[in-house]
This record gives C-alpha cells, structure tokens and sequence, in this order.
C-alpha cells in the first residue's frame, strides 16, 4: 500500500496528437501506474495475445459486462465493441495506484459521468494546420482517410472544454512534464480530502 492517493485517469485527444507517446512517458514516469486492458469483441490480430494487448470475449460475454454495469466505458467502432472493465481498474485505485485509461473522447466522458473523481486530461495540437500536417506524415493512410480522421478531430476539438484540463503538445517534454505536473496535483488534492 502506497501513503500516495490512487487516482483514475484519462488522457485522450484527437488522432494524430502524439496521444500514445504521451502515455508511454507517463507511465514511464509513474513506477505506481497500471494501463487498463480493455475487452473487445474484435479478434485478435496477428502478436496480440489475450489478458495483455485486450481481453478478447465473444458478443454474449460483452453484453453480459454490460449488463452487470462491470464497464466503465464502453463504444463501438468499425463494427466492434471495446470497453473498461470497472473492477480491476477501481481496486487499482484503491489501492493507491494510478490508473491511466487510453481512450477515445466519448469513453471518457462516460467515465467522468460514472466517476466523477476521475480526471480527464485532453490533449491538443499547438495548431489544427499541425494535425494535419502530422496525420499527413505518418503516410499510412489514404487522402481520404485523412480527411475523415481531420474531421472527427473537428468534433473532438469542439469538445475539448467538457474535460478538465488541456494541454497543448507543442513540446513533448514539456508536455509530458505538465501532464504529470496534474496528476500529482490531483492526487495530493485526493489525499487531502480523504484526510481533511
């Protein structure tokens, strides 16, 4: 058991911020931090394997969690449903450990709606120009593609206020540095009301 307050955390943004990056420091930075796996009802691809990449279960077994409310979150894409599952990642709390989930804009204001402790960081590009710029050179996906991802990242811009905090990745290590400049802060502001 840590003295340090458990916090569940999200950080999200829209495709092409540097979101994964960010939550690989983060985690690097945080010896007290856990990534929850997710469920999902898509196969596994090729190297992934069950309990580490994703908690593979068929359609019946997703409904189930549903059902039972064990899901923090949950939404669908491209015609499979992927969720949070609740217990491990509140007893992860519990226990004093952060717990960061990676995932998309509408999961987590379905956590903050269920949670309302958690914490919500959004992250942003300096500009929408850079975005696009940086979607543009990962040259892994088609005009059009990229056109789709630019617009949905219109929409998640647009909903960057319902979160707690922004912060602009125009710098990665200053990022990454404000990122865990919040954590800590909400986690000693955590500690302080369970003690006050």
């Amino acid at each position: 058991m840590t003295d340090r307050h458990g916090l569940l955390a999200v950080i999200a943004g829209p495709s092409g911020v540097g979101k994964g990056t960010v939550h690989t420091r983060v985690r690097e930075a945080l010896p007290d931090s856990v990534l929850s796996v997710s469920v999902t009802t898509r196969p596994p691809r090729s190297g992934e394997h069950d309990g580490v990449d994703y908690r593979f279960v068929d359609d019946a077994t997703f409904d189930r969690l549903v059902s039972d409310g064990e899901l923090l979150e949950w939404a669908e894409y491209a015609g499979n449903r992927y969720g949070t599952p609740r217990t491990p990642a509140l007893e992860a709390v519990e226990a004093g450990l952060v717990v960061v989930l990676d995932i998309e804009l509408q999961g987590a204001l379905q956590v903050k709606e269920r949670h309302p402790d958690a914490l919500l960081v959004f992250l942003v590009p300096p500009s929408f120009e850079e975005l696009e710029r940086r979607l543009r050179a990962r040259g892994t996906e088609d005009p059009d593609a990229i056109a789709r991802r630019l617009e949905w990242a219109r929409r998640e811009l647009a909903a960057g206020h319902r979160f707690d905090v922004e912060v602009v990745n125009d710098d990665l290590d200053r990022c990454v540095d404000e990122v865990l400049r919040i954590l800590d802060e909400a986690r000693r502001r955590g500690a302080d009301a369970a003690t006050g």
